[in-house]
Order: structure tokens, then C-alpha cells, then sequence
């Protein structure tokens, strides 16, 4: 689906500057605040998992136990491991809060993720053909894809995906569904498949033998909590993430008209093909600030934290522009894409597509 809101070139290179300033005001500004916040929230995701894996001694706190470590998952995945890993936090010099360093709590390893996203992703957003996280190689979420009768288990596959999250994005590299169409060759993921088995040994002895051995007769109640705990962080991700990327009024583009683009034009895309998710500080904080999504598209080295106060001045630049700023509270966007996901298990119709409610502008702040 691509958007009916244009801008001359000279409009896209003041929008771009006027971005270009923004970034460049906040990177200045980087400081002990920031370095004292990332600070703050790896001392408590620490916490947490101590607290959960103690609570496993205790059968009675069994809950209290899966929600700790639930919520210490989801934090190193979202709000520690994805903005670090993009670099938000390199300018520290903290060895373990450096992109090049640091190794997440996921089955996918962090220099093959850091391909796949930080690269091939945040580069092609929403590039037909060229961005592979347009479902994944999975699921059918966009009007352009070819219809096929595989794809009318589109809800059944996003189900899977959702439940089995970091499986998915650690299969992603391996083009499956290109080695299915024979343009890929199996021998051309040789050199991904040790180090998805080393991380996945990792993880797996970690969380299904280490830890629940330690519990001694409670083993089966530890396990239980664990595999519960990842079912949870991967519950969360999926719908973060497909809801800052799929709801209706999200934007996608052709290889040809993304061609020779200039940083306008980058901002242009990263901003029409990105949607928000509005909620309280504490929301923002447990989806890593990627509920700012259009924000992290736009300026994905900068610290996460900061995206609140940079949405401010983004969504006034799009009331000058006159350019959708695609916002909306979880189950809103929620439904959104779970409606597109079930629409397009179906062959295009002539109608106009429906995505669930009408997603508008949201109001500039005063």
C-alpha cells in the first residue's frame, strides 16, 4: 500500500533538515542522565531475575516468580538488548553497554540479529522485496504480495510466530522460505547455523536444564516457569513490534520509487512506513519505547528514552507538512493488524481494504 500524501523535492530536503536538526540537538545533549537511566534499568532487570529465580524455591510463589522473570525477559529484550544493540548507548565507553559487545537473553545471536535488523531492516523499511520483516517470509501483510493459497493460513502462522517469537527471529537469516523457491541454496546458511546452535544451546541449557536442576524436586515447576516466561516476553514482542509496523495507514514502498533517495526522502519512508502505540511512561518503558516507533525509524541511534520528547516536535513537523502521524493505544492497533493479518489470508479484492478503525493525525502538542 503506498501513500497518496507527496512532497516536492525541495519540501522533502527542508523536512530532512529540519529532522537532521533534531538529532543532531539530541546527540549533543546525550549525557549522566541517559548514561544513569540505561544504568537504572539494567540494575532492575537484574533484580528481577534474581527475585524470579529465588521466588523458584518457594512452590507457593510460583506466579510471583514467572511474573519477575516476565518482566526481567522483556526488559532485556526491549528496552536494554534492542537499544543497545543499535548503538544507543555506545558514546558511554561501557564495555557491557556496547552494540558490538553485548549479547541478549534470545535465542538469536546478537551479531546475526544485528544484520538482519539493524542493517537490512532500518536501511529498507517497508521496501517491497528488499525488507525481509515484512512478514517474515512468513505471513502475507501486504496487498503487493503475490497471493497464494499458502497464505490462507495467515492467522494460524501469525499465531505460531507470535508464540515461538524468538524462534522466528532466529530462523529469519536462514531465508527458509526462499531455499523453499530454490533462490537460495541451503549451502549459502552454513555459516549462520553455528552460531544459531551455539546461542540456542546457550539459552536452552540455561533455561530448560541449569536453572531448574538447581531447584532440586522443584525441577518441573522451574522448567514450567521458565518456558512460561519466555512464552510471555515473546507474547509481548510480536505485538509490539507488529503493531508499530502493521496497523492500518502504515505505507509501503516499490524498489523503484526508493531508488537514489535522498535524507529526506529516507525520513519521508521511515516515518510513513512506522505507526505509534500511545500509553503510560511505565508502557513505554516495558516495550523498550519501540510503542515510538516512527520515532526509533527516524533516529534509531539515539537513546530510546528520549523518543517521548522528540515525538513532541516530530508530529508538529507533520501538521506543517500536512503528513499522517499514525497513533493510536494498544487495542486499537492491536486490532488493526489482526484484521489486516485475516484480510490478507484472502486473494485482493476490489473493495477498499480495511484494516479495523480509521487511524488519523494525531493533534500536535501545543
Amino acid at each position: 500500500m503506498s501513500t497518496t500524501t507527496t512532497l516536492t523535492p525541495e519540501q522533502l530536503d527542508a523536512f530532512g533538515e529540519e529532522l537532521d536538526a533534531i538529532r543532531q540537538r539530541v546527540i549533543a545533549d546525550l549525557g549522566e542522565e541517559d548514561a544513569t537511566y540505561i544504568r537504572t534499568v539494567v540494575k532492575r532487570q537484574r533484580q528481577l531475575e534474581v527475585a524470579g529465580r529465588a521466588l523458584f524455591y518457594l512452590p507457593p510463589a510460583w506466579p510471583l516468580a514467572v511474573a519477575a522473570l516476565s518482566v526481567s525477559k522483556i526488559l532485556d529484550n526491549m528496552e536494554i538488548g534492542h537499544n543497545v544493540m543499535h548503538g544507543q548507548y555506545d558514546w558511554m565507553g561501557d564495555p557491557g553497554l556496547n552494540s558490538r559487545m553485548y549479547e541478549w537473553d534470545n535465542v538469536c545471536p546478537s551479531e546475526q540479529w544485528k544484520y538482519s535488523h539493524n542493517y537490512i531492516h532500518h536501511t529498507y523499511t517497508n521496501i517491497l522485496g528488499k525488507d525481509r520483516d515484512i512478514g517474515y517470509g512468513i505471513l502475507r501483510m501486504d496487498e503487493d504480495q503475490p497471493w497464494h493459497p499458502y497464505y490462507l493460513g495467515n492467522p494460524v502462522y501469525a499465531l505460531l510466530l507470535m508464540l515461538f517469537f524468538e524462534w522466528g527471529v532466529a530462523m529469519h537469516d536462514l531465508e527458509v522460505e526462499n531455499i523453499v523457491k530454490g533462490t537460495r541454496r541451503l549451502e549459502e546458511n552454513k555459516a549462520l547455523h553455528a552460531g544459531i546452535m551455539r546461542k540456542v544451546k546457550r539459552q536452552a541449557l540455561k533455561d530448560y536444564l541449569l536453572f531448574p536442576a538447581l531447584t532440586g524436586p522443584l525441577f518441573p515447576l522451574t522448567l514450567a516457569g521458565n518456558a512460561t516466561a519466555n512464552l510471555v516476553r515473546n507474547v509481548w514482542a510480536f505485538n509490539i513490534i507488529f503493531c508499530g509496523h502493521f496497523p492500518a495507514g502504515v505505507a509501503t514502498f516499490s524498489e523503484e520509487e526508493s531508488e537514489d533517495e535522498s535524507r529526506g526522502q529516507w525520513y519521508y519512508r521511515q516515518l510513513l512506513g512506522s505507526a505509534n502505540i500511545t500509553g503510560s511512561k511505565l508502557f513505554h518503558v516495558m516495550t523498550g519505547n519501540l510503542s515510538h516507533q516512527i520515532e526509533h525509524h527516524l533516529f534509531p541511534d539515539i537513546p530510546a528514552r528520549r523518543y517521548p520528547e522528540i515525538a513532541v516536535e516530530v508530529k508538529e513537523i507533520c501538521r506543517r507538512y500536512g503528513l499522517p502521524y499514525n497513533t493510536g493505544p494498544l487495542g486499537r492497533q492491536l486490532g488493526s493488524v489482526a484484521a489486516k493479518i485475516c484480510r490478507l489470508a484472502l486473494p485482493n479484492s476490489t473493495k477498499t481494504p480495511y484494516d479495523g478503525p480509521e487511524v488519523v493525525a494525531e493533534p500536535a502538542a501545543a
